[in-house]
């Protein structure tokens, strides 16, 4: 009965309408968002030797210190509106329901940085997490665009996959087409693909989303880890969710697609909103662990 109507009216290419915008989705997360109660948090700042910088933050619950693991998070809210810190709550649950220290990068953000920046960023921040982590040993999140950027990551060609991936209401086609056509069957509470359009268009600019990174033509492209997706029933992009897993399995890869009814965009940040976001994150808490334990079986055996 909010969300809808104020994103109608706060227009993203004035500068006011998108500090506004910023200001709601983070006191959003704030306030419906789950506890940060015993984590700590460690910023990171660094430059990689080839002269890349890096921001982000680690996320670690108590038991995350003795972990060999950990998790690589891209946060989403369409390359222009969140930040490490408005995700804080949900990657601080991530890290106690799983045990693993969580590094959420800092990208750059729209319409100051265009693309392909913020994919530049989240390179970075996987090439300088090897540095210390096996790859098998990772598992990589993202919520909304961050999916986006998690997909178009590993489906370059140099890339060592991890051993999972998780992805929540992923976004997937950035001209909102697919959405739309989801939207006449079912209008999503929180948002109108017309106005999505024109949030995500601040970091695509003069690129054509037809641009092959910016397409995501998983289905042509090289068979992803094994992958879980996450969507709202009541949300527009539950349709992305729908081709995405499609597309993955199309590619030769394994994936697990779940629809929860009823539920909003990214409604795992929300437990104070949606008590289903506790089954769900303990869900995905468990398909984390068997990701990290089949490969470490993979290792044990191959070594």
């Amino acid at each position: 009965m909010t969300l809808r109507q104020i994103s109608a009216v706060l227009p993203p290419e004035k500068s006011w309408g998108l500090w506004l915008s910023r200001q709601i989705v983070a006191t959003v997360m704030a306030t419906c968002g789950p506890s940060t109660s015993g984590v700590s948090v460690e910023q990171v700042d660094t430059v990689l030797p080839d002269g890349r910088r890096l921001r982000g933050e680690w996320v670690r619950a108590p038991e995350a210190d003795r972990a060999e693991g950990a998790i690589y998070f891209l946060h989403g809210s369409g390359y222009a509106l969140c930040s490490p810190r408005t995700h804080r709550r949900l990657t601080a649950w991530l890290s106690r329901m799983t045990g693993l220290p969580v590094f959420c990068v800092d990208y750059r953000l729209a319409p100051r940085h265009l693309f392909p920046t913020a994919a530049g960023d989240v390179r970075t921040g996987w090439d300088w997490l090897l540095e210390t982590h096996h790859a098998e040993n990772v598992v990589i999140a993202g919520d909304s665009a961050g999916g986006h950027l998690a997909v178009d990551l590993l489906l370059q060609p140099d890339i060592s996959h991890p051993a999972g991936l998780v992805l929540f209401s992923p976004l997937v086609d950035l001209t909102f087409s697919t959405a739309a056509a989801r939207e006449r069957l079912r209008r999503d509470p929180a948002i109108r693909s017309a106005d999505a359009v024109k949030l995500v268009r601040l970091y695509c600019g003069d690129v054509d989303p037809a641009d092959p990174r910016l397409a995501l033509n998983a289905a042509a492209g090289r068979a992803l880890p094994p992958t879980l997706i996450q969507a709202g029933g009541a949300e527009m992009l539950a349709a992305d969710a729908h081709r995405l897993a499609t597309d993955i399995r199309s590619a030769g890869g394994n994936c697990e697609l779940q629809i929860w009814p009823d539920q909003v965009h990214v409604f795992q940040a929300l437990p104070r909103l949606a008590p289903e976001a506790a089954q769900a994150m303990s869900y995905v808490a468990s398909f984390i662990a068997e990701a990290l334990s089949i490969n470490a079986f993979a290792e044990e055996r191959t070594g």
